[in-house]
Parts: structure tokens; C-alpha cells; sequence
């Protein structure tokens, strides 16, 4: 049987067991219903701030900015519908992840307004751009603090900085979806209103999240029935998910997002060498300004629908930058937004249980697919 080697950690991250350990506690405890008054309901209620109060303090937040939510999709989405009740008018970057596009283009369809902020060729918005494009009654400015195809890390701090000299009142979210657990992501520091996080994509369990609010800012919830999350997002709690999540933070928090990082940048500066070393082969995204993880490549002449059959066969796990390999049969909006061939891409992406001889396989099967490839081509 054929060895796999998984290196699409920025589509999701394998639980960490540190997660998963802390889940099955959870689950061993019987709690009960953290809204209820009674000794089970208790110490749930405990164990859930217990974990509000690791993931904010991961995150460079305040305990009570911190709302859980489903994950990064379900963050975005309310976010976008709040902020349409502040203003008919949002802003973002061409380069966001479909969770905002989307949801942005939904409310377009019902009649608001949205300006789209162009890129220059390695996927990098200018802050300046964002900022111009605030209109009187833009509700919030999307800016995402890296990209999720790319790896480009965004200036936010600068373009927070930017909206805020343009317009004081106007709500500023961050998406860092694929930058949390891969770079230091300090809610603080950067000055947002609000801040989007999924812990599937850093080794926490899937189905969990976070949304983190600014102190004293109110949005009309996404989710209304009942008071949870201090009535900012009803239904009860995912206490296990939740729990998960705290302890993939606080793995981190403890010095594992250096030691990964550099870990991560030197494996992807191999995978990126190697696959550059290859003909045809170009690389996408910022040359300094990228995650550590990531490595997208452009491979004009295949398909990537066959790239990554041929690269599954052969063990690995991968995944195109363009959503035509995957779920929808549109080019890639980020590349095209780059002015980069939005169809022919591949990516591979790193995390914490990736090792030197999982990348040495990949790097090894591109080669031999690109080959194989190009060779059934030019026999046809």
C-alpha cells in the first residue's frame, strides 16, 4: 500500500491529539448545559470561559471580546449582515476568500453596494486603495490578514491604520482564518473592530471557531433564540469543540508557533526550490511577505485536475489553487485579481505533523507526474 503524505494544512490541519485529548475530557465529564443553574451546568460554564480566556489571550484579545461561533464562514457571515445595518456600502479586497465575496454579493443582489479593491501581482492590496474606497456610508472595510491560496501576508496594521485616518466610525474586519496558528496574530496590536478565526485550519477540531468583537461594539446577532455568547450568538455551546480549540491555542501560546514556523518556512523554501527547479513551473504569491506554510505554483501546460490525481496516486495530499479542481468550475478570483493564469495552479501547504520525508515525497512526485504528463501529451 502506497505511504501518504498530507500536505493540504491550509484546507484543514489534522487534530492535534492535545485537542483531541482535551475533547474527550470533555466528553467523559458529562456536562451539562452551561446556561442552567445547577453543578453540571456549573462546570461547564467554567471550562467554557476557562477556554475563552486561552484563545483570547492566544490571540491578543480580552476575554469578553471573544465569541464562538461554527468557524471562520459563520464569523464572516455575521459580520457582513451586521455591518449592512450600519451602512448599505462595504469594501474589499479582490483577493478576500469566497466567505466574504459571497456574502457581500448576496447583499448586492438585494440592492447595497460594495467596492472591490484591486491587487497588485503577488496578491498585496494597497492600504492606501482601501482606504480611499470608504464611502459616507460604508459599514465595514474587509481586509484579510493573509491569503489563503498565495500565501501573501497583507499590510493590515497599515490599512487599519489607513481607514481609520479616513473614517474613525467605519468597522474594520480582519479574516485570519489562514493566518492564526501560522504567524502571531495580535487582535490588540492591529487595531480591527472585529477578527475571523477557524480552528480547523491550525490542528483544532472542525466545526469551531471564533468571531472576535471590539470592547463596546454591538452588532445585530447572525444567530437570534436564546442569550448565549452574552446574546451575541444563540444556541448552546459546542463545549468539546470548544474545549479543542483552547488547547490547540494554548499548544501554541507555549512556544509552538515559532518552533512550527520555522519548521514550515524552511520545508516550503525546500518544496518551492525543488518545484522551481522544474520546467514551466512559476511561483505565486509575495516573495518575503507569505505565510510559512504555503507554496502555490503556477504549471501552464497540465490540467490541475490531473496534477493532483496523479500526486493522490502517488501518496500526497494536495490541492489547486484554482476552485476548478475543486468544489465550483470557476478560475481562481485570486489569481485573476494577480493577473496570474487563474486555471493552471497547484498548492501545497505544510503544518504541524508534516515531516522532512513528506516533503521530500512530494517534491519527488511532482517531478515524476509533471513527467508522466507531459509525456502522455506529447504522445497524443
Amino acid at each position: 500500500m502506497t505511504s501518504r503524505h498530507y500536505l493540504d494544512h491550509s484546507s484543514t490541519s489534522p487534530l492535534r491529539p492535545e485537542a483531541l485529548a482535551a475533547m474527550n475530557r470533555w466528553w467523559g465529564d458529562g456536562h451539562g448545559d452551561p446556561s442552567r443553574m445547577h453543578t453540571e451546568a456549573l462546570a461547564a460554564r467554567s471550562e467554557i470561559e476557562e477556554a475563552r480566556s486561552q484563545v483570547a489571550q492566544f490571540l491578543g484579545a480580552r476575554s469578553r471580546e471573544v465569541v464562538f461561533t461554527s468557524g471562520a464562514t459563520e464569523s464572516i457571515a455575521a459580520v457582513v449582515q451586521g455591518a449592512s445595518r450600519r451602512g448599505p456600502h462595504q469594501v474589499l479586497s479582490a483577493v478576500e476568500h469566497s466567505a466574504v465575496r459571497l456574502s457581500v454579493a448576496r447583499l448586492e443582489a438585494l440592492g447595497q453596494r460594495a467596492t472591490v479593491v484591486g491587487v497588485d501581482e503577488t496578491g498585496l492590496v494597497d492600504p492606501d486603495r482601501m482606504a480611499a474606497a470608504i464611502q459616507d456610508d460604508t459599514g465595514v472595510v474587509h481586509c484579510q490578514w493573509a491569503n489563503h491560496e498565495v500565501g501573501t501576508v497583507q499590510p493590515v496594521a497599515e490599512v487599519v491604520a489607513a481607514c481609520r485616518a479616513r473614517s474613525p466610525e467605519v468597522l474594520i474586519h480582519v479574516d485570519a482564518a489562514a493566518a492564526c496558528g501560522r504567524v502571531p496574530v495580535n487582535f490588540a496590536e492591529v487595531g480591527a473592530d472585529l477578527l475571523s478565526i477557524s480552528a480547523h485550519k491550525f490542528g483544532g477540531p472542525p466545526g469551531i471557531g471564533a468571531l472576535l468583537v471590539r470592547r463596546g461594539l454591538r452588532l445585530v446577532p447572525l444567530l437570534e433564540g436564546g442569550d448565549q455568547e452574552r446574546a451575541r450568538r444563540a444556541g448552546l455551546e459546542n463545549g468539546p469543540a470548544i474545549a479543542g480549540l483552547a488547547a490547540a491555542c494554548a499548544v501554541l501560546a507555549e512556544g509552538g508557533l515559532d518552533d512550527e514556523a520555522r519548521r514550515a518556512q524552511s520545508q516550503t523554501d525546500r518544496l518551492r526550490e525543488r518545484a522551481l527547479n522544474l520546467d514551466r513551473v512559476v511561483s505565486y504569491g509575495h516573495p518575503q511577505r507569505r505565510l510559512p506554510h504555503l507554496v502555490c505554483v503556477g504549471i501552464a501546460d497540465v490540467e490541475p485536475q490531473a496534477v493532483l490525481i496523479g500526486l493522490d496516486r502517488a501518496g500526497v495530499a494536495a490541492h489547486s489553487g484554482s476552485s476548478c479542481a475543486s468544489e465550483g468550475l470557476e478560475p481562481s478570483p485570486v489569481l485573476e485579481a494577480m493577473g496570474a493564469d487563474a486555471h493552471h495552479s497547484l498548492r501545497l501547504s505544510v503544518g504541524w505533523s508534516t515531516s522532512d520525508d513528506d516533503v521530500d515525497a512530494a517534491a519527488a512526485a511532482l517531478e515524476a507526474v509533471l513527467a508522466d504528463l507531459r509525456r502522455l501529451r506529447g504522445a497524443g
